[in-house]
Protein backbone atom coordinates (compact mmCIF):
# COMPACT_ATOMS: atom_id res chain seq x y z
CA UNK A 1 0.00 0.00 0.00
CA UNK A 2 1.50 3.24 -1.11
CA UNK A 3 1.53 6.28 0.79
CA UNK A 4 0.49 9.24 -0.24
CA UNK A 5 3.57 11.71 -1.08
CA UNK A 6 4.45 14.67 1.61
CA UNK A 7 4.79 18.02 0.92
CA UNK A 8 8.10 19.61 0.48
CA UNK A 9 8.55 23.09 2.32
CA UNK A 10 8.36 24.98 -0.87
CA UNK A 11 4.81 23.42 -1.59
CA UNK A 12 3.46 24.04 2.07
CA UNK A 13 5.00 27.65 1.77
CA UNK A 14 3.35 28.22 -1.55
CA UNK A 15 -0.17 28.56 -0.33
CA UNK A 16 0.68 30.34 2.67
CA UNK A 17 2.40 33.02 0.53
CA UNK A 18 -0.46 33.15 -2.03
CA UNK A 19 -3.26 33.53 0.62
CA UNK A 20 -0.91 36.37 2.53
CA UNK A 21 -0.72 38.18 -1.05
CA UNK A 22 -4.64 37.97 -1.38
CA UNK A 23 -5.01 39.71 1.94
CA UNK A 24 -2.19 42.12 1.34
CA UNK A 25 -3.80 43.30 -2.26
CA UNK A 26 -7.33 43.59 -0.55
CA UNK A 27 -6.68 45.59 2.49
CA UNK A 28 -4.67 47.93 -0.06
CA UNK A 29 -8.58 47.57 -2.43
CA UNK A 30 -10.18 48.14 0.40
CA UNK A 31 -8.11 51.46 1.51
CA UNK A 32 -7.64 52.36 -1.82
CA UNK A 33 -11.62 52.82 -1.74
CA UNK A 34 -11.57 53.87 1.49
CA UNK A 35 -9.10 56.94 0.92
CA UNK A 36 -10.15 57.80 -2.36
CA UNK A 37 -13.65 58.53 -0.46
CA UNK A 38 -11.77 60.69 2.21
CA UNK A 39 -11.13 63.68 0.75
CA UNK A 40 -11.33 67.46 1.16
CA UNK A 41 -14.23 67.68 0.21
CA UNK A 42 -15.26 64.58 3.14
CA UNK A 43 -13.76 66.67 5.50
CA UNK A 44 -15.61 69.75 4.61
CA UNK A 45 -19.07 68.07 3.96
CA UNK A 46 -19.32 66.52 7.21
CA UNK A 47 -18.11 69.21 9.07
CA UNK A 48 -20.63 71.37 7.63
CA UNK A 49 -23.63 68.90 8.17
CA UNK A 50 -22.24 68.47 12.00
CA UNK A 51 -22.53 72.11 12.36
CA UNK A 52 -25.93 72.28 10.78
CA UNK A 53 -27.47 69.60 12.58
CA UNK A 54 -25.85 68.15 15.60
CA UNK A 55 -26.12 64.70 16.74
CA UNK A 56 -28.98 64.53 14.38
CA UNK A 57 -26.40 64.05 11.60
CA UNK A 58 -25.77 60.33 13.30
CA UNK A 59 -29.59 59.28 11.42
CA UNK A 60 -27.92 60.52 7.98
CA UNK A 61 -24.30 59.10 8.18
CA UNK A 62 -25.71 55.45 9.93
CA UNK A 63 -28.28 55.72 6.19
CA UNK A 64 -25.38 56.28 4.08
CA UNK A 65 -23.58 53.91 4.92
CA UNK A 66 -26.08 50.90 4.40
CA UNK A 67 -26.89 53.01 0.75
CA UNK A 68 -22.77 52.75 -0.07
CA UNK A 69 -22.48 49.44 1.46
CA UNK A 70 -25.44 48.08 -0.86
CA UNK A 71 -23.53 49.83 -4.14
CA UNK A 72 -20.64 48.47 -3.28
CA UNK A 73 -21.25 45.15 -2.69
CA UNK A 74 -22.34 44.72 -6.02
CA UNK A 75 -19.90 46.90 -8.06
CA UNK A 76 -17.18 44.77 -6.52
CA UNK A 77 -19.34 41.76 -7.39
CA UNK A 78 -19.87 42.39 -11.17
CA UNK A 79 -16.54 43.36 -12.10
CA UNK A 80 -14.66 40.73 -9.49
CA UNK A 81 -16.26 37.98 -11.19
CA UNK A 82 -16.00 38.99 -14.43
CA UNK A 83 -12.59 40.09 -14.33
CA UNK A 84 -13.31 42.97 -16.27
CA UNK A 85 -12.94 46.91 -15.64
CA UNK A 86 -16.31 48.59 -15.52
CA UNK A 87 -16.08 50.55 -18.85
CA UNK A 88 -15.37 47.14 -20.70
CA UNK A 89 -18.33 45.71 -19.39
CA UNK A 90 -20.30 48.62 -20.46
CA UNK A 91 -18.78 48.13 -24.31
CA UNK A 92 -19.95 44.56 -24.52
CA UNK A 93 -23.44 45.56 -23.01
CA UNK A 94 -23.81 48.44 -25.85
CA UNK A 95 -20.84 49.59 -28.05
CA UNK A 96 -19.32 52.95 -27.17
CA UNK A 97 -21.14 53.18 -23.63
CA UNK A 98 -17.85 52.27 -22.04
CA UNK A 99 -15.89 55.49 -23.77
CA UNK A 100 -18.51 57.64 -22.38
CA UNK A 101 -18.48 56.30 -19.04
CA UNK A 102 -14.82 56.93 -19.48
CA UNK A 103 -15.27 60.02 -20.87
CA UNK A 104 -17.47 61.37 -18.24
CA UNK A 105 -15.28 59.62 -15.76
CA UNK A 106 -11.72 61.44 -16.62
CA UNK A 107 -13.10 64.70 -17.06
CA UNK A 108 -14.97 64.64 -13.60
CA UNK A 109 -11.57 63.22 -12.09
CA UNK A 110 -9.38 65.86 -13.71
CA UNK A 111 -11.37 68.79 -12.19
CA UNK A 112 -11.63 67.27 -8.91
CA UNK A 113 -7.91 66.28 -8.84
CA UNK A 114 -6.99 69.77 -8.88
CA UNK A 115 -9.32 69.85 -5.64
CA UNK A 116 -7.26 67.41 -4.33
CA UNK A 117 -3.62 68.91 -4.59
CA UNK A 118 -4.97 72.20 -3.52
CA UNK A 119 -6.09 70.58 0.11
CA UNK A 120 -2.93 69.05 -0.08
CA UNK A 121 -1.04 72.27 -0.24
CA UNK A 122 -3.33 73.53 2.37
CA UNK A 123 -2.52 70.42 4.78
CA UNK A 124 1.03 71.39 4.49
CA UNK A 125 0.37 75.04 5.45
CA UNK A 126 -1.05 73.58 8.41
CA UNK A 127 1.19 71.00 9.51
CA UNK A 128 4.08 73.36 8.50
CA UNK A 129 3.65 77.05 7.44
CA UNK A 130 4.34 76.11 4.57
CA UNK A 131 3.18 78.12 1.40
CA UNK A 132 0.20 75.60 -0.11
CA UNK A 133 1.29 75.99 -3.40
CA UNK A 134 4.89 74.32 -3.13
CA UNK A 135 3.45 72.26 -0.30
CA UNK A 136 0.53 71.24 -3.36
CA UNK A 137 3.81 70.48 -5.46
CA UNK A 138 6.16 68.91 -3.07
CA UNK A 139 2.68 66.59 -2.39
CA UNK A 140 2.04 66.27 -6.36
CA UNK A 141 5.83 64.47 -6.56
CA UNK A 142 5.37 62.56 -3.87
CA UNK A 143 2.44 61.44 -5.36
CA UNK A 144 4.32 60.48 -8.81
CA UNK A 145 7.20 59.05 -6.91
CA UNK A 146 5.10 55.99 -5.39
CA UNK A 147 3.80 55.23 -8.87
CA UNK A 148 7.14 55.53 -10.32
CA UNK A 149 8.95 53.11 -7.91
CA UNK A 150 9.68 50.03 -8.65
CA UNK A 151 6.76 47.87 -7.40
CA UNK A 152 4.05 50.66 -7.46
CA UNK A 153 1.22 48.17 -7.23
CA UNK A 154 2.86 47.13 -3.87
CA UNK A 155 3.80 50.78 -2.66
CA UNK A 156 0.48 51.79 -3.29
CA UNK A 157 -1.28 49.25 -1.20
CA UNK A 158 1.07 50.50 1.68
CA UNK A 159 0.80 54.43 1.41
CA UNK A 160 -2.86 54.22 1.32
CA UNK A 161 -3.22 51.53 4.33
CA UNK A 162 -0.62 53.78 6.60
CA UNK A 163 -1.92 57.16 5.98
CA UNK A 164 -5.77 55.37 6.47
CA UNK A 165 -4.82 54.16 9.90
CA UNK A 166 -2.92 57.52 10.60
CA UNK A 167 -6.31 59.78 9.33
CA UNK A 168 -8.46 57.40 11.85
CA UNK A 169 -6.14 57.51 14.83
CA UNK A 170 -5.34 61.43 14.62
CA UNK A 171 -9.41 62.17 14.26
CA UNK A 172 -10.38 59.24 16.88
CA UNK A 173 -7.73 60.90 19.32
CA UNK A 174 -9.44 64.28 18.62
CA UNK A 175 -13.10 62.92 19.02
CA UNK A 176 -11.71 61.59 22.63
CA UNK A 177 -10.57 64.96 23.49
CA UNK A 178 -13.47 67.32 22.47
CA UNK A 179 -15.59 64.73 24.44
CA UNK A 180 -19.07 64.33 22.39
CA UNK A 181 -21.99 63.25 23.67
CA UNK A 182 -21.91 60.06 22.23
CA UNK A 183 -24.82 58.55 23.82
CA UNK A 184 -27.27 61.66 22.01
CA UNK A 185 -25.75 60.44 18.65
CA UNK A 186 -26.78 57.07 19.08
CA UNK A 187 -30.10 57.65 20.21
CA UNK A 188 -30.47 59.56 17.13
CA UNK A 189 -29.25 57.13 15.06
CA UNK A 190 -32.50 54.76 15.80
CA UNK A 191 -34.45 58.24 16.55
CA UNK A 192 -33.23 61.02 14.61
CA UNK A 193 -34.40 64.54 15.76
CA UNK A 194 -34.34 65.46 12.59
CA UNK A 195 -33.90 63.63 9.27
CA UNK A 196 -32.03 65.69 6.16
CA UNK A 197 -32.44 63.71 3.03
CA UNK A 198 -29.72 66.88 1.52
CA UNK A 199 -27.33 65.39 3.85
CA UNK A 200 -27.93 61.34 3.20
CA UNK A 201 -27.76 62.36 -0.60
CA UNK A 202 -24.51 64.70 -0.33
CA UNK A 203 -22.89 61.61 1.77
CA UNK A 204 -23.66 59.34 -0.90
CA UNK A 205 -22.23 60.98 -3.89
CA UNK A 206 -19.69 61.84 -1.72
CA UNK A 207 -18.35 58.43 -0.78
CA UNK A 208 -19.03 56.82 -4.14
CA UNK A 209 -19.41 59.38 -6.81
CA UNK A 210 -17.52 59.55 -9.60
CA UNK A 211 -14.13 57.07 -9.93
CA UNK A 212 -13.99 56.41 -6.42
CA UNK A 213 -17.08 53.63 -6.39
CA UNK A 214 -14.36 51.93 -9.28
CA UNK A 215 -11.31 52.82 -7.27
CA UNK A 216 -11.40 49.15 -4.61
CA UNK A 217 -12.65 46.76 -7.62
CA UNK A 218 -10.48 48.08 -10.66
CA UNK A 219 -7.38 47.99 -8.15
CA UNK A 220 -8.52 44.32 -7.00
CA UNK A 221 -8.43 43.48 -10.90
CA UNK A 222 -5.07 44.62 -11.35
CA UNK A 223 -4.03 42.35 -8.63
CA UNK A 224 -5.42 39.50 -10.02
CA UNK A 225 -8.12 38.35 -7.45
CA UNK A 226 -10.76 37.83 -9.84
CA UNK A 227 -13.14 34.89 -10.25
CA UNK A 228 -16.32 33.25 -8.53
CA UNK A 229 -13.51 31.58 -6.38
CA UNK A 230 -12.71 35.15 -5.17
CA UNK A 231 -16.27 35.74 -4.76
CA UNK A 232 -15.93 35.73 -0.87
CA UNK A 233 -13.10 37.39 -0.80
CA UNK A 234 -14.27 40.22 -3.06
CA UNK A 235 -17.43 40.72 -1.01
CA UNK A 236 -15.03 41.00 2.56
CA UNK A 237 -13.11 43.73 0.44
CA UNK A 238 -16.36 45.88 -0.52
CA UNK A 239 -17.81 45.84 3.00
CA UNK A 240 -14.65 46.34 4.91
CA UNK A 241 -14.02 49.11 2.26
CA UNK A 242 -17.26 51.13 3.20
CA UNK A 243 -16.87 50.22 7.04
CA UNK A 244 -13.24 52.13 6.74
CA UNK A 245 -15.02 55.00 5.40
CA UNK A 246 -17.66 55.26 7.97
CA UNK A 247 -15.18 55.08 10.64
CA UNK A 248 -13.29 57.75 9.65
CA UNK A 249 -17.19 59.75 8.90
CA UNK A 250 -18.04 58.49 12.60
CA UNK A 251 -14.68 59.70 14.73
CA UNK A 252 -14.63 62.86 12.35
CA UNK A 253 -18.39 63.74 13.00
CA UNK A 254 -17.78 63.00 17.02
CA UNK A 255 -15.11 65.36 17.25
CA UNK A 256 -16.87 68.20 15.73
CA UNK A 257 -19.70 67.40 17.42
CA UNK A 258 -17.70 67.71 20.99
CA UNK A 259 -16.59 70.94 20.05
CA UNK A 260 -19.97 71.77 18.74
CA UNK A 261 -22.04 70.62 21.52
CA UNK A 262 -19.43 72.63 24.25
CA UNK A 263 -20.55 75.50 22.45
CA UNK A 264 -17.65 76.83 20.52
CA UNK A 265 -17.98 78.74 17.85
CA UNK A 266 -16.45 77.42 14.58
CA UNK A 267 -17.37 80.85 11.84
CA UNK A 268 -17.74 80.25 8.52
CA UNK A 269 -14.25 79.36 7.44
CA UNK A 270 -12.19 76.69 8.09
CA UNK A 271 -14.35 75.01 10.63
CA UNK A 272 -12.59 71.69 11.07
CA UNK A 273 -9.33 73.20 11.20
CA UNK A 274 -10.92 75.62 14.31
CA UNK A 275 -12.48 72.39 15.74
CA UNK A 276 -9.15 70.89 15.21
CA UNK A 277 -8.01 73.80 17.31
CA UNK A 278 -10.37 74.12 20.11
CA UNK A 279 -10.22 70.55 20.97
CA UNK A 280 -6.59 70.12 21.32
CA UNK A 281 -4.63 73.45 20.98
CA UNK A 282 -1.88 73.99 18.85
CA UNK A 283 -1.67 69.81 18.34
CA UNK A 284 -5.05 69.53 17.09
CA UNK A 285 -4.26 72.31 14.47
CA UNK A 286 -0.99 70.61 13.74
CA UNK A 287 -3.36 67.07 13.60
CA UNK A 288 -5.99 68.60 11.23
CA UNK A 289 -3.03 69.35 9.07
CA UNK A 290 -1.40 65.86 8.87
CA UNK A 291 -5.12 64.41 8.24
CA UNK A 292 -6.30 67.01 5.51
CA UNK A 293 -2.52 66.44 3.98
CA UNK A 294 -3.41 62.70 4.07
CA UNK A 295 -6.64 63.05 2.69
CA UNK A 296 -5.88 64.96 -0.49
CA UNK A 297 -2.86 62.48 -1.35
CA UNK A 298 -4.42 59.37 -1.14
CA UNK A 299 -7.00 61.15 -3.18
CA UNK A 300 -5.06 62.01 -5.52
CA UNK A 301 -3.47 58.37 -5.97
CA UNK A 302 -7.09 56.93 -5.70
CA UNK A 303 -8.21 59.17 -8.91
CA UNK A 304 -5.41 59.34 -10.61
CA UNK A 305 -4.84 55.74 -10.75
CA UNK A 306 -8.91 54.99 -11.07
CA UNK A 307 -8.87 57.24 -14.15
CA UNK A 308 -6.25 55.96 -15.87
CA UNK A 309 -7.59 52.27 -15.32
CA UNK A 310 -10.61 53.83 -17.21
CA UNK A 311 -8.56 54.51 -20.30
CA UNK A 312 -6.36 51.81 -20.64
CA UNK A 313 -6.69 48.33 -20.76
CA UNK A 314 -6.01 45.45 -18.32
CA UNK A 315 -4.12 43.30 -20.62
CA UNK A 316 -3.35 45.20 -23.75
CA UNK A 317 -1.40 48.24 -22.14
CA UNK A 318 2.06 48.08 -20.65
CA UNK A 319 2.65 48.87 -17.05
CA UNK A 320 4.92 51.48 -18.19
CA UNK A 321 2.38 53.11 -20.23
CA UNK A 322 -0.01 53.03 -17.17
CA UNK A 323 2.54 54.46 -15.08
CA UNK A 324 3.40 57.35 -17.56
CA UNK A 325 -0.41 58.32 -17.99
CA UNK A 326 -0.65 58.60 -14.18
CA UNK A 327 1.57 60.46 -13.67
CA UNK A 328 0.75 62.85 -16.27
CA UNK A 329 -2.68 62.89 -15.12
CA UNK A 330 -0.81 64.03 -11.61
CA UNK A 331 1.36 66.80 -13.58
CA UNK A 332 -1.00 68.04 -15.80
CA UNK A 333 -3.73 68.57 -12.66
CA UNK A 334 -1.21 70.26 -10.36
CA UNK A 335 0.43 72.53 -13.10
CA UNK A 336 -3.74 73.39 -13.51
CA UNK A 337 -3.36 74.05 -9.66
CA UNK A 338 -0.48 75.87 -9.77
CA UNK A 339 -1.45 78.11 -12.33
CA UNK A 340 -5.27 79.00 -11.72
CA UNK A 341 -5.00 77.82 -8.06
CA UNK A 342 -8.61 76.08 -6.79
CA UNK A 343 -10.55 74.87 -9.99
CA UNK A 344 -13.35 77.30 -10.81
CA UNK A 345 -16.62 77.25 -9.35
CA UNK A 346 -18.14 76.46 -12.90
CA UNK A 347 -15.91 74.03 -13.39
CA UNK A 348 -16.39 71.88 -10.26
CA UNK A 349 -20.63 72.40 -11.23
CA UNK A 350 -20.01 70.49 -14.34
CA UNK A 351 -16.98 68.04 -13.28
CA UNK A 352 -20.03 67.34 -10.51
CA UNK A 353 -22.80 66.62 -13.12
CA UNK A 354 -20.52 64.68 -15.02
CA UNK A 355 -19.87 62.54 -11.76
CA UNK A 356 -23.60 62.56 -11.30
CA UNK A 357 -24.40 61.27 -14.45
CA UNK A 358 -22.03 58.64 -14.33
CA UNK A 359 -23.32 57.40 -11.07
CA UNK A 360 -26.36 55.44 -12.51
CA UNK A 361 -25.10 54.77 -16.11
CA UNK A 362 -22.58 52.92 -14.43
CA UNK A 363 -24.60 51.24 -11.71
CA UNK A 364 -26.84 50.47 -13.95
CA UNK A 365 -24.39 48.83 -17.00
CA UNK A 366 -23.05 46.20 -13.91
CA UNK A 367 -26.30 45.35 -12.75
CA UNK A 368 -27.57 44.87 -15.83
CA UNK A 369 -24.70 42.20 -16.45
CA UNK A 370 -25.49 40.55 -12.94
CA UNK A 371 -29.00 40.39 -13.96
CA UNK A 372 -28.83 39.50 -17.93
CA UNK A 373 -25.52 38.31 -19.21
CA UNK A 374 -24.35 35.25 -16.78
CA UNK A 375 -22.17 34.69 -19.28
CA UNK A 376 -20.08 37.55 -18.49
CA UNK A 377 -20.20 36.11 -15.07
CA UNK A 378 -18.41 32.89 -15.92
CA UNK A 379 -21.65 30.95 -14.86
CA UNK A 380 -21.64 32.45 -11.92
CA UNK A 381 -25.48 32.62 -10.65
CA UNK A 382 -26.02 35.84 -8.87
CA UNK A 383 -27.83 36.16 -5.77
CA UNK A 384 -31.07 37.82 -5.92
CA UNK A 385 -31.66 39.17 -3.11
CA UNK A 386 -28.37 41.04 -3.99
CA UNK A 387 -29.86 42.49 -7.05
CA UNK A 388 -33.16 43.45 -5.48
CA UNK A 389 -30.97 45.89 -2.85
CA UNK A 390 -29.05 47.25 -5.87
CA UNK A 391 -32.03 47.81 -7.84
CA UNK A 392 -33.32 49.56 -5.15
CA UNK A 393 -30.38 51.14 -4.26
CA UNK A 394 -29.87 52.67 -7.99
CA UNK A 395 -32.82 54.61 -7.82
CA UNK A 396 -31.00 56.97 -5.40
CA UNK A 397 -28.71 57.41 -7.63
CA UNK A 398 -31.00 59.04 -10.20
CA UNK A 399 -32.35 61.35 -7.29
CA UNK A 400 -28.46 61.75 -6.77
CA UNK A 401 -28.19 62.60 -11.25
CA UNK A 402 -30.68 64.87 -11.26
CA UNK A 403 -29.34 66.83 -8.17
CA UNK A 404 -25.92 67.10 -10.01
CA UNK A 405 -27.62 68.04 -13.27
CA UNK A 406 -29.70 71.24 -11.60
CA UNK A 407 -26.73 73.74 -10.69
CA UNK A 408 -25.40 73.56 -14.50
CA UNK A 409 -29.01 74.68 -15.17
CA UNK A 410 -29.36 77.22 -13.45
CA UNK A 411 -25.91 78.52 -14.83
CA UNK A 412 -27.49 79.17 -18.06
CA UNK A 413 -31.04 80.12 -16.56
Amino acid sequence: MSHPPEHSPATAEAPSRMAASTRSTLLGAMFLMATSAIGPGFITQTTTFTVALGAAFAFAIAVSIIIDIALQLNVWRVIGVSGRRAQELGNLVLPGLGWVMAAFLVIGGLVFNIGNVSGAGLGTDAMFGLDPKIGGALSAVIAIGVFLSKRAGVAVDRIVVFLGLLMIGLTAYIAITSGPPVGQALKNVVLPEEVDVLAITTLVGGTIGGYIVYAGAHRLLDSHVTGPEHVRDITRGSITGIVITGIMRVVLFLAILGVVAGGADLGTENQAANAFGQAAGEFGLRAFGVVLWAASITSVIGASYTSVSFVTSRTRTSDRTRTLLVVAFIAVTTLAYLLIGAAPTTLLVFAGAFNGLLLPIGIAVLLYVATRRADLLGGYRYPRWLLAVGWIAWLLTLYLAVNSVRPVIDLFA
